[in-house]
């Protein structure tokens, strides 16, 4: 093996490589900065040519996040993933234990025909929508979700660029070595031949994220500038007075009255916003004094904690633990709570709510009416409006674009959520199906296959052509695209063969089983800072090499590096990593601390596959 002499290119890279690390961990910068400062810093400092550095602009993998995108916020406008998240949530219940294992488990499994990227994204908005719904923290369910995409492509042989490489490389170098293979005839793997070690790596994913998951991901359950967050944004502006929301359930011993027969808001300052009879098959939304409380039903309610617990000691009700039949309109991209301001000449003043049968028409709830520094929450109903008063209001956003259209109120706050199209189902399902058909069946450049289900979801009317750019994460687009040329440097100027032949020739005459390690932890640490298909390309031959010197099948080394090129768990580096991060609202440290327990267990539940199952 010719030895590489350190050159100066190299000494910048591995610069550049430090720095890059640094800012991830320290987040002095935006990790997206970090990306365009490398773009920026290899040209400048001659390491690679401008086209060089820009190259990842136009990549295989960033075309095909950005299409992603936009395909899965089409998905989301016809409501397809409202469903998806429904029939998880029927089918597994609401334990985030179970829920993120077969969230986990089914990526997993799509991963393992098609690009994990691919997988995850198409995945993370139903992800998304049963975090929210359920009134868990998404970062307890993405990154499980995102580590399980990576793994996923390890459970068959077209699941990763690594191993759909793996037989190609693996021939080339055995026709150039007939003397270490004496000449034996060369007998590539198997579609499933990966299988048991990737079915054993996703076992050993699930069991790590259920057991230490709380302990290792963010607690948040929401954060001040998520807008979808309701309790927080109330606490912020209103204080605890007008509080969060709760789902009360009416005991069977309880007699049959009205609202204004209970007096829930003038005794306890509590707002009834629904109320669900017949297990929720009859709902009603802003009810009225006439409407019947009788046993069995469900209140939906706004009020503190406080208040709350007053009430359900005086009537013997109960609080859920969390929202069940008002889980769907709970949601925040059905609901919400927003301001609105009676402007001049407005046909709401000097009008009470309720001789505008405000809360009949409308089925909006009001909060409170804040006049001056006074904020109103008695008798709001029969308070007579004023111009210039600002009424806090609750429901679903549907409700408050008719409010706007016939009531001259200025809305302080933008009225959230989509509306949605859902006799646009059908073409969405085709767009995805079209793109996925053309990837798998035709063999089409993913990107491009991607991309022609994305332009078919803009062409077809599914969502404006201004929407799919505002559904495009640029931050993950920009962070890949400054560490993809990285990468690139990373192997055209020898740094990768310079560390690769270093350590190597370090082990000296190693055992097999820890040869594999070595090469294994080679191989991540390529894959980690440069390209999974560069470490592939680099580490099979020399895999091989290593492994016929010592006299162990070289076709078990180059199995051990396609697997480990998809142990890239402990920074944002690899696409599926990068593509969650901002939704589930992970820093650097978050991945190190997770991934670096992660690591180490792919790391050795290999070394135990290779043990057990191919007796190394």
């Amino acid at each position: 093996m010719e030895t590489t002499l350190i050159t100066n290119d190299m000494m910048i890279v591995f610069g550049l490589l430090g720095l890059a690390i640094f800012l991830f961990v320290s987040d002095l910068l935006r990790v997206d900065l970090v990306g365009l400062l490398m773009m920026v810093l290899l040209p400048l400092t001659g390491v690679l040519s401008a086209e060089q550095a820009i190259a990842g602009l136009s990549s295989n993998a960033v075309v095909s996040i950005i299409a992603v995108m936009i395909i899965g916020a089409g998905l989301n406008k016809t409501g397809v993933m409202n469903v998806v998240a429904g029939q998880i949530i029927k089918i597994v219940g609401r334990s985030e234990k179970r829920i993120m294992t077969v969230i986990s488990l089914t990526v997993a499994v799509i991963s393992s025909f098609m690009q994990n990227i691919g997988a995850a994204a198409l995945f993370m908005p139903a992800t998304v929508r049963i975090s929210r719904q359920l009134n868990f923290s998404v970062s307890r369910i993405l990154m499980p979700m995102g580590f399980c995409a990576i793994i996923g492509g390890c459970l068959t042989l077209v699941g990763s660029s690594p191993l759909i490489m793996l037989n190609d490389l693996m021939e080339g170098w055995w026709q150039n070595n007939p003397e270490a293979v004496a000449n034996q005839p060369f007998s590539p793997f198997g579609l499933l031949a990966v299988t048991p070690i990737g079915v054993a790596l996703l076992i050993a994913a699930i069991v790590y994220f259920a057991l230490f998951g709380r302990k290792l991901l963010p607690v948040d359950v929401c954060s001040l500038d998520d807008d979808g967050c309701m309790d927080r944004r109330l606490q912020e502006i209103y204080g605890a007075e007008v509080g969060h929301s709760y789902e009360l359930a009416v005991p069977a011993f309880f007699p049959s009255l009205t609202l204004g027969e209970l007096e829930i808001r003038p005794r306890y300052h509590i707002t009834v916003i629904g109320i669900a009879k017949n297990e929720g098959y009859q709902k009603e939304f802003a009810p009225t004094r006439e409407s019947l409380v009788e046993a069995g039903d469900s209140l939906w309610v706004m009020s503190s904690e406080k208040n709350i617990q007053r009430m359900v000691d005086e009537q013997g009700w109960l609080i859920k633990p969390e929202h069940e039949v008002f889980a769907n309109e709970n949601y925040p991209d059905e609901s919400g709570v927003v301001e609105g301001v009676i402007i001049p000449h407005s046909n709401l003043s000097q009008h009470t709510m309720e001789e505008l049968q405000f809360r009949r028409l409308f089925q909006i709830n009001p909060l409170a009416i804040v006049r001056g520094d006074k904020i109103i929450m008695d008798e709001i109903n029969v308070t007579e409006l004023q111009q210039g008063d600002t009424i806090l209001m609750q429901g679903r956003w549907s409700q408050f674009r008719l409010l706007t259209a016939q009531m001259d109120i200025a809305l302080i706050d933008e009225v959230g959520g989509e509306e949605l199209k859902p006799e646009r189902t059908r073409c969405a399902v085709f767009c995805l199906i079209l793109a996925l058909t053309l990837a798998l069946v035709f063999h089409v450049k993913l990107s491009i296959a991607l991309l022609t289900g994305a332009l078919g979801m803009i062409l077809m009317r599914i969502i404006p052509a201004d929407r799919a750019y505002e559904a495009v994460d640029w931050r993950t687009v920009f962070l890949l695209s400054g560490l993809i040329p990285l990468g690139t440097a990373f192997e055209t100027t020898g740094t990768a063969a310079y560390i690769a032949q270093k350590v190597l020739g370090a082990v000296g005459d190693p055992s097999p089983l820890l040869l594999m390690l070595v090469i294994s932890l080679l191989t991540s640490f390529f894959s980690l800072v440069a390209s999974n298909v560069g470490a592939t390309v680099l580490m099979i031959p020399l895999a091989m090499n290593m492994a016929s010197s010592i006299g162990t099948d070289p076709l078990i080394a180059a199995l051990v590096v396609a697997v480990s090129a998809s142990n890239t768990f402990i920074l944002p580096t690899h696409q599926v990593n990068a593509l969650i991060m901002r939704p589930g609202g992970y820093r650097t440290k978050d991945y190190m601390r997770a991934g670096l327990g992660m690591t180490v267990l792919y790391t050795g539940v290999l070394m135990l596959c290779l043990k057990f199952m191919f007796s190394i």
